[in-house]
């Protein structure tokens, strides 16, 4: 008798839960209908945005690698034989290679800025575009490997492991373009930021370089001597001290 009462017992309960329910759809069946395809709408939406992602990634990946191909093609000088004694450098369409290493930063250097153009957003855009700051520094074309070095820290931030590298390279191809002064700053200031995962020891021995570069002794020997004072464990140790004896000298 009791088990007959509980099921009663649910049985209303459940009837009285589904007609609050359907009391509480009918007066907004049409704000329900119109949040349900809302909802829909956006779940489409983001799978439609997940999949061309997906497929923007692969396209830019497939251009950051062909771009590499060529840049990081061995350089075999001319008159040195390939596969079955074919002049390597002269049959560069079949053995991909390069007569110098100017050829091959020429080869690279427009399929590095197509990639970093057609998808400048991604990672392999950004990444495209920090070898080709490279290529046109080694290139000796300073003043362009420095607006992309530029460009490079703009798109990836400055607290990015490329952003990073970026200011480092745009500081090097300052100095290589003989903008002393502003290559100087470009390493003091790093030099002195906290917190950034940094080669320190490395920027400063760069620093002494534009230092001695622009005969600024002084300022040459307090960098150097930084490094020996509070970087014992630096790769540039041997370096720093021989250095500040040439400069006592």
């Amino acid at each position: 008798m009791k088990r007959i009462e509980r099921k009663h017992l649910k049985e209303n309960e459940l009837a009285e839960t589904l007609s609050m329910a359907r009391g509480y759809i009918e007066p907004r069946r049409k704000a329900i209908t119109g949040t349900l395809v809302a909802l829909g709408v956006l779940v489409i939406a983001v799978v439609i945005v997940s999949v061309l992602r997906g497929r923007s990634q692969s396209v830019s990946e497939a251009a950051l690698a062909e771009a590499m191909v060529a840049l990081n093609a061995p350089v075999v000088p001319a008159g040195v034989e390939g596969a079955e004694g074919v002049p390597a450098a002269a049959a560069l369409s079949a053995t991909g290679t390069f007569a110098t290493e100017e050829a091959k930063l020429n080869a690279a250097v427009p399929k590095l800025k197509a990639a970093a153009d057609a998808h400048a957003g991604t990672e392999a855009g950004i990444q495209a575009r920090y070898h080709l700051a490279g290529a046109l520094s080694s290139l000796g074309r300073h003043d362009e490997a420095i607006k992309q070095f530029e460009e490079v820290t703009t798109r990836a931030g400055t607290d990015s492991l490329y952003g990073r590298m970026a200011r480092l390279g745009k500081a090097d191809a300052q100095a290589r373009a003989g903008q002393v002064d502003a290559a100087i700053e470009t390493w003091k200031a790093m030099a002195q930021s906290e917190g950034e995962d940094l080669p320190v020891d490395a920027i400063l021995m760069e620093l002494a370089r534009a230092y001695v570069q622009k005969g600024d002794t002084e300022e040459a020997r307090k960098a150097l001597t930084e490094i020996v004072d509070k970087h014992p464990q630096s790769p540039y140790l041997a370096e720093a001290r021989e250095e500040l004896e040439n400069l006592k000298g």
